[in-house]
């Protein structure tokens, strides 16, 4: 019995012993480089950057910080560990040299949407998350806003290109061999489309009613845009993301469709200029990332 009690006394001081020590609001503030505040009832210290530099109007109205327009990173202790989640206010210049900051430093990114019509510039909204150490998810929302400060006042960078789809001229063999699938040519835009199925209110959705992935070509084969919508289970997402921003593809919008669905279906829409094969093998890349 006695060399059992000690033995009981490392087992039940077990959840103490590997509990997470405290935030530390000091060490957050130091490695993101912003200020922030501290909620005690729930344990969130919450970093904040505003975005009045941007000077945007919607519909005449001055879009102000206090308006939505503030970037935030909040930080919660999760019993042996720690979570962040955060929202941030972009310029579209800014928006996708930020996101490949954010995935390359072990980050997630959960959504990317627009809050306001008629907004000029047109503010975008990225949310990020993620799970780890204070300090490494720290020193990665700093990587991610000192990003966004360097890309400040125009500096950000958003492929563009002279092409009419009624001028395209591309080899579609070429680029149904890169996917791997088959495509449509019409009014000189080369889609393909490929399919997904899930279950709504208990029937099953698929291609035909939109649940599917799709990439339409036009241009020529030296200088073609990539325009299409990702159709993705939520734990697909995010290695489709980092596979479409490692072939320098952009990302627009993730959000979803529909609601109640089952399996969840979100969706991202892209945007890519370049060589059409290339811009097809990226697109083929982040496919196969996907679950069969």
């Amino acid at each position: 019995m006695r060399a059992i009690l000690p033995l009981l006394y490392c087992l039940f001081s077990l959840p103490t012993a590997f509990a997470a020590p405290a935030l530390n609001p000091e060490l957050i503030s130091k490695l993101t480089g912003l200020k922030g505040s501290l909620n005690e009832k729930e344990g969130v210290y919450k970093v904040m950057l505003p975005r009045g530099d941007i000077g945007a109007t919607a519909h005449g109205v001055k879009l102000t910080p206090g308006l939505g327009l503030t970037a935030w990173a909040a930080f919660q202790k999760t019993g042996n560990g720690y979570m962040m989640m955060g929202d941030t206010v972009l310029t579209e210049d800014q928006v996708n040299s930020v996101m490949s900051v954010a995935l390359e430093n072990g980050l997630e990114v959960t959504a990317l949407h627009n809050h306001f019509f008629g907004d000029t510039p047109k503010v975008m909204f990225m949310h990020i998350g993620g799970m780890g150490t204070q300090e490494a998810l720290a020193a990665a929302v700093g990587k991610v806003y000192a990003k966004l400060k360097e890309t400040m006042g125009g500096k950000g960078e958003f492929p563009e290109a002279k092409i009419d789809p009624a001028n395209s001229k591309l080899d579609t063999a070429k680029i149904e061999e890169a996917i791997g699938a088959k495509g449509e040519l019409k009014d000189g835009v080369f889609k393909v489309t490929i399919g997904r199925k899930t279950k709504m209110h208990g029937f099953e959705a698929g291609n035909a009613i939109g649940v599917n992935t799709w990439a339409a070509f036009a241009g020529s084969d030296q200088e073609a845009v990539v325009d299409g919508d990702f159709a993705m289970l939520e734990t697909e997402l995010q290695g489709v993301l980092k596979k479409l921003r490692a072939a320098n593809i952009n990302i627009v919008a993730i959000h979803n469709h529909m609601t109640q669905e089952n399996p969840r279906i979100m969706f991202l829409h892209f945007w890519g200029i370049g060589a059409a094969a290339e811009l097809a093998k990226g697109v083929k890349v982040a496919l196969d990332t996907q679950k069969k």
